[in-house]
């Protein structure tokens, strides 16, 4: 037996009230002398008459259209996604309705009859269920901030730039400025892993792995120089990046930001008012010396919360965020070369480039619940891809031309970027790699030996290995499980 039990009243019997007279009127029988017996007439009710029988009859309902139209309109939004009248009579129920009120107001006999009625004048209507809020939903001014961030401490090379000699001093603090990225690229990531275990872990972590690139970095750089006196500098460099990097895995930008004020008040007044050596070289080691403070205030907010235990993620799974981080600073490096303005405005572009890949997941999982089929969502996701590379690539290219630097070049290495940043915030971190690093090896060793094409080959490489990302991502992205 199934379906849903009858729970109103059915049937003409229902209409009728019938009512059994009895007697209670007690018989006494004598059986002796000293005995009598009682009889209960009651039980004998079987055997009283027909007339001792009443009937009444309930009087008939008669509904009253225009108050039922009436709630009707009013319950609209609520009967018409109702799948049976069962639905609708709880919602009356709900709304206080009695079955005295029911009968006085409207003219039906009980709840379920008025329930029907409204059932039944209603059309069924079956809305589609909010949108729950998107996961992936942007902080804009943070992501804004971090570009900033990205370029303020290239305010120090122009406050100290009467202070040293950029020609002969630039290859070490470049060396040390590509061992930092390489290796603040895999400690982030490193740190992040962690991060999903507790914050003490990560800040553990990056206590450990800071000041371990800082010093590795420092000793890159001075190999090339000989350890002279441009090392300190090389370690200044390396501090400061390694300090930041903390900052930005930790999410504390604003402390950053604070931290970089002398630096920016310092840049801020050059063209009104010549400082003197003193402040030019005092303001940035004031910068470094407040990012410390702050960095080291934000390691022992992290150490101060409670241990937890989780498992430790292997080292070579930051391998490939590494290597990423050195092609990527190689490429940067190569059209810096060129033209020094296109790696200002590369840089200031990181926190729009951060912005849209959130923007990408946020637009993947709507194109996920709009589509039915595996190719529909291919096709939307195709849709999504460009339309995030349009969104980043179209103020570059006015950007470039501002900056004089070359637009294919430019284009194509933003392209580059923002792809292989793409694929690694999905986890295809080695595709990511390995293609930045044949293209930053082949137009390093093409530069370096002065080989054909010459200056074409950055452009060339890196429009090859954007078009190879594309490809990737849309192989690996454009299916429904990594956006589920």
């Amino acid at each position: 037996m199934s379906g849903p039990i009858s729970l109103e009243p059915r049937g003409p019997e229902q209409e009728t009230l019938a009512m059994r007279l009895a007697d209670t009127r007690r018989s006494v029988r004598k059986v002796s002398d000293d005995h009598t017996v009682l009889l209960d007439t009651r039980r004998i009710a079987r055997r009283v008459a027909a007339d001792h029988t009443m009937a009444l009859r309930i009087p008939r309902f008669h509904p009253d259209e225009e108050a039922v139209s009436m709630l009707a309109a009013d319950l609209a939004d609520r009967v018409g996604p109702a799948v049976h009248p069962y639905e609708v009579a709880a919602l009356l129920e709900s709304e206080g309705l009695t079955a005295s009120l029911i009968q006085e107001r409207y003219g039906h006999p009980n709840l379920f009859s008025l329930a029907t009625a409204l059932y039944e004048r209603v059309p069924r209507t079956f809305p589609e269920p909010a949108l729950p809020a998107d996961p992936w939903r942007p902080d804009t001014l943070r992501c804004l901030l971090r570009g900033a961030l990205f370029a303020l401490p290239g305010l120090a090379f122009l406050l100290t730039a009467p202070l040293w000699n950029a020609g002969g001093h630039t290859r070490a603090l470049v060396v040390a400025g590509l061992f930092s990225w390489a290796w603040g690229q895999a400690l982030g990531h490193r740190a992040h892993l962690r991060m999903a275990v507790g914050r003490r872990e990560a800040g553990r972590t990056l206590l450990l792995g800071a000041p371990l690139g800082a010093a590795l970095a420092t000793a890159a750089a001075g190999v090339p120089d000989g350890f002279g006196p441009v090392t300190l500098v090389a370690a200044a460099q390396s501090v400061y990046l390694a300090a930041a990097g903390v900052l930005l895995v930790l999410g504390r930008e604003r402390l950053l930001l604070a931290a970089l004020s002398p630096l920016i008040a310092g840049a801020a007044v050059l063209p009104w008012w010549e400082p003197g050596k003193e402040l030019r070289a005092g303001l940035p080691l004031l910068a470094l010396l407040a990012t410390l403070v702050v960095c080291s205030v934000a390691l022992g907010a992290c150490l101060r919360t409670p241990p937890a235990t989780g498992r430790r993620p292997k080292l070579v799974w930051s391998l490939p965020y590494g290597l990423f981080g050195l092609a990527a600073g190689t490429l940067v490096l190569l059209e810096g070369k060129v033209n020094a303005y296109a790696v200002i405005v590369l840089t200031l572009s990181m926190g729009p480039a951060e912005w849209l890949l959130y923007r990408y997941r946020g637009m993947s999982v709507a194109a996920l619940r709009a589509t039915a089929t595996p190719a529909g969502f291919l096709l939307r996701s195709t849709g999504v891809l460009a339309l995030c590379l349009l969104i980043y690539l179209g103020p570059l290219f006015p950007a470039a031309l501002l900056s004089h630097a070359d637009p294919a070049t430019l284009l194509t290495l933003a392209a580059t970027l923002w792809t292989a940043l793409l694929l690694q915030a999905f986890g295809a971190a080695w595709p990511a790699a390995t293609i930045c690093l044949l293209a930053a090896g082949t137009s390093a060793l093409v530069h370096r030996l002065g080989l054909p094409p010459g200056p074409a080959i950055l452009p060339l490489s890196c429009c090859a290995a954007a078009l190879l990302l594309i490809v990737c991502a849309l192989r690996m992205l454009g299916r429904p499980s990594p956006h589920a």
